[in-house]
């Protein structure tokens, strides 16, 4: 045989020696991944892995994707391919408890009235077809959960969003929270009364009210919230030191100066402490609230002012802040996806110790230089001007403002149970007396790991700090900070387990300059367009005006026009269908740059691999055959 028949024939061979090896590798080891993109993106947590392993029912995931439309915007069509690889690694680990199937919903079709009937967003496409892209899970007795839009920028929780709807509809009950609050807005009896978030919670969870006398905490709760708690007995705080011991889950608001606490209208003037703390818990939980309330020039919330004479004037108050984003943490689920800012009113400083057991991670902090201002002047109305007279720059760095600890913990308790509050009335005496005796052993260690989040601000639940009254939509995200903390806190140790990812989108350079130049292109036409038509509209409105002071006017502007006019005219009206056909085409060879790169990478993916091993295979025969030669 001739070295060149041999080279083909040997070509040949591997050519069908990788496809019986990928036809193999796809039938023997079908459920098998092997991730290697930096993020490890397409490899499902161990709090997932362990919601997958302990479903008692068949889920079903219905994915809904308007593929036509999708590939028209390429971070959508790229998203789209992260979203379906990850839920068939969902449907592969589940096995036969997670089917997956995926619904293109042209319109007017059973596919669109199965999503429309779900309640998924369709999201408007300039005239275009509408884009549905959003997730359907149905347990088997058919509750329903949705994601009605799965937003690109929403890609660092969409793990946890899954999984958490996966954990929904295997436990539909919804989560139970305590709510213990001397607030009158988060203390009424009704989720319709008092704040907007406490009807927002009414929700989303069942919510149970705590007397703040209270003699034991109610049995099977999940998460325990304190909101600007008052000062409790030793008994009292024995049962939250051993329900945190038992279950794990707390959400805690503090406040070194909080103004809420003052109560209004003529049957609730109210005159509650300022000033709320678990300072006993400091040294086993490693966080203590500071004395002093914080104020900060950097994250100074904007608010109205008197001027005096009747007038108002906006001015920058470090003792309100408007927390960003970027003084988030982009690691946890609950602050990961926040986009606006969270406003708070005179919060504390959280002190942090390494000393104590667990482990302490910062969710919120202020500015790099703070300032320490007394609470009892905090609490007051305290001008913007005056603030700024008390601002010493702190050296000490930012201050935390919301802190989560978890991990195993240790009692506040080491002596055991303390004797309990026994009443003078004898009825409550006795109720009293059989809650102490009824009480489970003390524990000295925690039986689940801890997880608690520590706020050191209570006014930022109030309407007036992040909600239009007129209109009651939110303009930031107070509500949305605390509804996710609470969600996060009641989905067990699988879901708190989950963490923020890195976005799943990397930037790509050329794409971007690619982008950035047609970008610069487009509005660069768009400009030159806009200055046309207010031109031509000005010109237009002369016209008329001088049209309209004949015996009468028709609206046909061109029979009041010189011949020169109805030209400039004519020549205005063509110069604007030129351009505006001129940006068409832009977006259009814009589009077309994008999806050819798009291809030439993945080409390049595709082909590397075999011709990398090709070229090796052939190298080695040559080499070979050259050895055997000599």
């Amino acid at each position: 045989m001739s070295p060149r028949r041999y080279l083909l024939a040997a070509g040949v061979l591997l050519v069908a020696i990788f496809a019986a090896a990928n036809l193999l590798a796809s039938t023997l080891f079908a459920s098998a991944r092997v991730d290697f993109t930096e993020n490890r993106l397409y490899t499902l947590s161990d709090g997932t892995k362990t919601t997958l392993s302990d479903l008692s029912e068949t889920i079903d995931l219905t994915f809904v994707y308007t593929r036509s439309v999708g590939q028209e915007f390429p971070a959508v069509r790229a998203y789209a391919v992260r979203v379906r690889e990850l839920l068939e690694a969902y449907a592969t680990l589940g096995g036969a408890d997670i089917r997956l199937r995926e619904i293109d919903p042209a319109p007017f079709s059973e596919a669109e009235d199965e999503a429309l009937a779900a309640g998924l967003v369709a999201v408007d496409t300039n005239g275009g077809d509408p884009l549905y892209f959003g997730l359907i899970g149905r347990n088997a007795v058919d509750d329903e959960r949705v994601i009605p839009f799965l937003a690109p920028e929403q890609d660092t929780s969409l793990e946890y969003d899954i999984t958490r709807m996966i954990a929904r509809l295997d436990r539909p009950e919804p989560a139970r929270i305590g709510l213990l609050s001397t607030l009158p807005g988060m203390s009424a009896l009704t989720d319709e009364a008092g704040y907007s978030l406490r009807r927002e919670m009414g929700k989303a969870f069942t919510v149970e009210l705590i007397e703040e006398n209270f003699v034991e905490l109610p049995g099977e709760i999940d998460v325990l919230m304190l909101v600007h708690p008052p000062e409790f007995t030793p008994w009292q705080l024995w049962q939250i030191d051993q329900f945190i011991l038992r279950t794990g889950r707390a959400l805690i608001l503090l406040d070194p100066a909080a103004k809420t606490a003052q109560g209004t209208g003529p049957f609730n003037m109210t005159n509650r402490q300022i000033r709320s703390d678990l300072d006993h818990f400091a040294p086993v939980w490693g966080v203590r609230l500071a004395d002093d309330a914080v104020a900060d020039t950097e994250t100074a919330l904007s608010i109205e002012a008197d001027a005096g004479e009747g007038r108002t004037t906006v001015l920058q108050h470090p003792l309100f802040l408007a927390v960003p984003p970027g003084l988030m943490s982009r690691e946890s689920i609950v602050t990961a996806d926040l986009s606006r800012t969270v406003n708070l009113g005179a919060p504390g400083r959280l002190l942090l110790s390494d000393s104590a057991p667990g482990v302490r991670e910062i969710l919120m902090q202020t500015g790099p230089a703070p300032s320490s201002i007394p609470a009892e002047r905090a609490a007051l109305d305290i001008s913007a001007g005056d603030t700024v007279g008390l601002y010493q720059a702190s050296d000490t760095g930012p201050a935390p403002l919301a802190v989560r600890v978890s991990g195993p913990l240790i009692s506040a308790f080491p002596e055991g149970a303390p004797l309990p509050d026994i009443p003078d009335d004898p009825i409550y005496a006795e109720l009293a007396r059989a809650a102490a005796a009824e009480a489970p052993p003390h524990m000295t260690t925690s039986a689940v790991d801890a997880d608690i989040i520590l706020v050191s601000d209570a006014d930022r639940l109030d309407d007036g700090l992040y909600l239009d009254l007129q209109s009651s939509i939110a303009f930031a995200d107070n509500a949305t900070f605390i509804l996710n903390a609470l969600d996060s806190l009641s989905g067990g140790s699988e879901l708190t387990s989950l963490r923020a990812r890195a976005p799943g989108r990397r930037a790509m350079e050329t794409v971007d300059r690619m982008r950035e130049a047609a970008q610069a292109r487009f509005f660069s036409e768009q400009a030159r367009l806009e200055s046309r038509l207010a031109v031509s509209q000005q010109r237009l409105e002369e016209l008329q005006a001088v049209g309209a002071t004949g015996s009468f006017f028709d609206g046909d502007i061109s029979a009041e026009l010189s011949a020169a006019e109805r030209d400039e005219l004519a020549r205005l009206r063509d110069d604007i269908v030129t351009t505006r056909s001129r940006l068409r085409q832009i977006e259009r060879d814009f589009r077309s740059d994008i999806d050819r790169l798009e291809i030439q990478l993945r080409l390049f993916t595709i082909l590397t691999g075999p011709l990398l091993m090709g070229g090796l295979g052939l190298l080695l025969y040559v080499r070979n055959r050259r050895g055997s030669a000599v």
